[in-house]
C-alpha cells in the first residue's frame, strides 16, 4: 500500500476488517488491514477512497437488513402416536379396572397422593396418583392434553425417551409436593404429567435452537409459549385436582403447585436432554427399552400399593 493510503474503517477485532477487505477485493479495490496498537484499520489508496466508502456504505446496509438464516428443522422421530396411545390405555384402563371392581375396593384410597402418607414412606403414591381421576371431565381433559403434548415431545425426543422423562419427572414433582406440602394435602390426576410434558417440550425446543442466530423473540419463543400455556391451562378453569376431605368445602379446585412443579421439573429435564452428553445417551437407548422403563414406575407402584 502506498504512502497516500487513507483509513476507511476500523474495528477492535480483525475479522470485521478482513470481511470488508475481502468485499472490496471482490469489486476490484485493493486494500490492506493494519494494526495501530489498539484497533485494526482498513486502508485504501486515496484515489479509491470515494468508491471504497460507497461500497462499504452499501455493504453495511445489506448486512444490517439481511435476515438471519432460519434454524434447520429439528429431526423428528417416528411412531410418536404409540406413546400417546399407551398413555390413554393406562389412564382409561386404571379407571375401568377400579370402576368395575377388578381391583381392591380401596384402590383409590391406596393410590391417591396423600402428603402425610408420602412423608411416612408410601412413595408409590407419587406415581399411582397420576393414573387416578375423580370424574369423566377430569379424565378426558388430562387424557387429551397429555396425549397431545406427549405426542409432540415424542416427535422431538423419541417416543420412549419422551415418556420416560415425563413419567420420571411427574413422579419427582409429586414427591416434592408430597414431602414439602402440608400433611393434609391430597390430590389425584395426570395433570402433573401433562405439565411435565409441556415443560419438557418447551425447554428442549428452546435449548436445541438457542445456538442459531435468531431474534430474541424467536430464540426464547418456546419457553415463552410454554409459560403462557401454563398460565392459561394450569391456573384457571374448573380442573378437579384435589378431592374434598374433612372440612374442605367442595372438591373443584386447581392444584397450582402440582402444575408449576411438573412444569418446572419438565423444564429442567428438557434442558438436560438437549445437552450433548445426554443427547448422545438418549440416542443410544432403544426407544422400546425407554418405553418399558417409562411404564415400570407405574406398574411397580400399583403392585406396591395393592399388595403392600
Amino acid at each position: 500500500m502506498s504512502d497516500d493510503a487513507v483509513e476507511i474503517f476500523r474495528s477492535r477485532g480483525r475479522a470485521a476488517s478482513d470481511d470488508r477487505s475481502f468485499m472490496l477485493a471482490a469489486v476490484g479495490i485493493p486494500s490492506t488491514v493494519a494494526f495501530d496498537g489498539g484497533e485494526f484499520v482498513l486502508l485504501v489508496a486515496a484515489g479509491h477512497q470515494l468508491d471504497a466508502t460507497a461500497h462499504l456504505r452499501q455493504y453495511e446496509i445489506e448486512t444490517r437488513n439481511r435476515p438471519a438464516p432460519a434454524p434447520p428443522p429439528p429431526p423428528l422421530h417416528p411412531h410418536a402416536w404409540l406413546g400417546s396411545l399407551l398413555y390413554l390405555i393406562v389412564l382409561f384402563g386404571v379407571t375401568l379396572a377400579i370402576a368395575n371392581g377388578l381391583w381392591r375396593l380401596d384402590a383409590f384410597d391406596a393410590g391417591e397422593l396423600d402428603a402425610g402418607r408420602i412423608q411416612g414412606g408410601q412413595l408409590w403414591r407419587a406415581w399411582t396418583a397420576l393414573t387416578l381421576h375423580l370424574d369423566g371431565p377430569h379424565l378426558v381433559a388430562n387424557a387429551v392434553a397429555g396425549a397431545w403434548f406427549g405426542y409432540l415431545a415424542g416427535r422431538l425426543l423419541g417416543v420412549g425417551n419422551a415418556w420416560l422423562l415425563v413419567v420420571a419427572g411427574a413422579g419427582v414433582a409429586n414427591l416434592i409436593e408430597g414431602y414439602f406440602g402440608p400433611a393434609a394435602h391430597r390430590s389425584v390426576g395426570a395433570s402433573t404429567a401433562v405439565f411435565t410434558a409441556l415443560g419438557l417440550l418447551s425447554a428442549f425446543s428452546w435449548r436445541t435452537r438457542f445456538k442459531y442466530p435468531q431474534r430474541w423473540a424467536s430464540r426464547w419463543g418456546p419457553l415463552i409459549a410454554g409459560v403462557i400455556l401454563l398460565g392459561w391451562t394450569g391456573t384457571g378453569g374448573e380442573a378437579i385436582d384435589s378431592p374434598s376431605h374433612g372440612d374442605q368445602a367442595g372438591g373443584s379446585t386447581v392444584d397450582v403447585v402440582a402444575h408449576a412443579l411438573g412444569f418446572s421439573v419438565g423444564i429442567l429435564l428438557g434442558a438436560l436432554a438437549a445437552s450433548e452428553p445426554m443427547t448422545r445417551l438418549l440416542n443410544r437407548m432403544p426407544q422400546w427399552l425407554a418405553g418399558i422403563a417409562a411404564l415400570a414406575p407405574i406398574a411397580v407402584s400399583w403392585l406396591w400399593a395393592l399388595y403392600s
